[in-house]
């Protein structure tokens, strides 16, 4: 028995030793990448000018941004492209041979070619880098060697490390496809900060899911126009009881002439005013039991920070005012429940 624990532990840390191993070779090709954005070193500053007329040439970009390569760098495009896409920078992959067959095509004049390929000599590109120095589109490089095909025909060239690959034969793309994931997810970051990209641009392009119900605003989900629960200030308990009552909604909002804020009147402000015996009858204005400050959001607002909005002050309803405290609408609670975000 202790002679096959003794095994099992000696199989346990090669395999932690070959894990380790791994980490510690992509970790070392990260940290070279790194320094390709020092501009402390002169190769960092170079290789920074060039990153940022890059950045410049997609963010002043009149088409869409193609990403390609073979193989694992097939992989690699793939999903850059749907993280530019999803980040305002329209783009999508294009197999290179498929390109060869018909799908070059789909390449306008005003789009550019991000190119992914370690070697930079993938032949399958071929057809791909031809069409685009033919027709003057803009033609990005991301490759590990700066004298590759790929790079020297490139209008421009975001050279990477020429990093040890984490597979002990050296053979299996895995450094050299994190460093260009790495890359490209940098570059894709740069043009979000550089276009002013918001988390109401995100949800723009991530509706489904918790995350783009997460990313709903407030003026999305809010209820307006006669499905409020609104009266007129000056109107008595009564009336607000049953404006209340007759929107389902738990409270009444309680609004000047101007449609502006005056207060609201909840189902909890009605229950302590009766259980406290106050002198105010049902007829007495609205103004003695209501909350003159409630608690209000713009309609601009995401469900996140509306429900956040809620915990912190035990509250199910916000009012939705404009910039000149207008009343717009109702958010609550329950609204949030049915979007799965409570």
């Amino acid at each position: 028995m202790d002679n096959k624990n003794d095994k099992d532990a000696s199989k346990i840390e090669a395999d932690l030793a070959c894990a380790r191993e791994a980490v510690a070779t992509q970790a070392k090709g990260l940290t070279q990448l790194l320094s390709l954005f020092d501009v402390d070193q002169e190769h960092g500053r170079e290789h920074g000018r060039i990153f940022s007329r890059v950045v410049e040439d997609l963010v002043t970009l009149q088409g869409r941004l193609i990403v390609a390569g073979m193989g694992k760098s097939g992989h690699i495009a793939r999903k850059l492209a749907a993280t530019f896409s999803s980040t305002g920078t329209p783009a999508y992959f294009v197999h290179p041979g498929e390109a060869s067959h018909g799908d070059l095509g789909m390449i306008m004049r005003n789009d550019a070619v991000l190119a992914l390929s370690s070697s930079g000599e993938t032949e399958e590109l071929g057809d791909l880098i031809a069409y685009t120095r033919r027709h003057k589109i803009l033609l990005v490089a991301l490759t590990s060697r700066s004298e590759s095909s790929l790079a020297r025909e490139a209008d421009r060239a975001l050279v990477l490390p020429n990093v040890a690959e984490a597979c002990p034969l050296g053979l299996a793309p895995t450094s050299s496809t994190t460093l260009a994931l790495v890359y490209g997810d940098a570059l894709a970051v740069a043009l979000l900060s550089r276009r002013h990209f918001t988390a109401q641009h995100f949800h723009r392009f991530h509706p489904g899911g918790k995350l783009g119900r997460a990313l709903l605003s407030a003026g999305e989900l809010m209820h307006k126009g006669d499905a409020l629960p609104r009266v007129v200030r000056g109107c008595s308990i009564r009336d607000a009881l049953l404006q209340s009552n007759r929107k389902r909604l738990g409270s009444a909002i309680v609004c000047n002439k101007d449609d502006t804020l005056c207060g609201i009147v909840t189902d909890g402000d009605l229950r302590r005013w009766l259980l406290t015996g106050e002198k105010a009858s049902f007829l007495s204005p609205v103004e003695e039991i209501m909350t003159a400050t409630p608690k209000t959001i713009c309609e601009q607002h995401s469900i996140a920070e509306s429900l956040e909005t809620m915990n912190r002050h035990s509250i199910t309803a916000l009012v939705v005012v404009d910039d000149k405290r207008r009343v717009v609408g109702l958010l609550h609670l329950q609204d949030c429940l049915r979007a799965g975000q409570a």
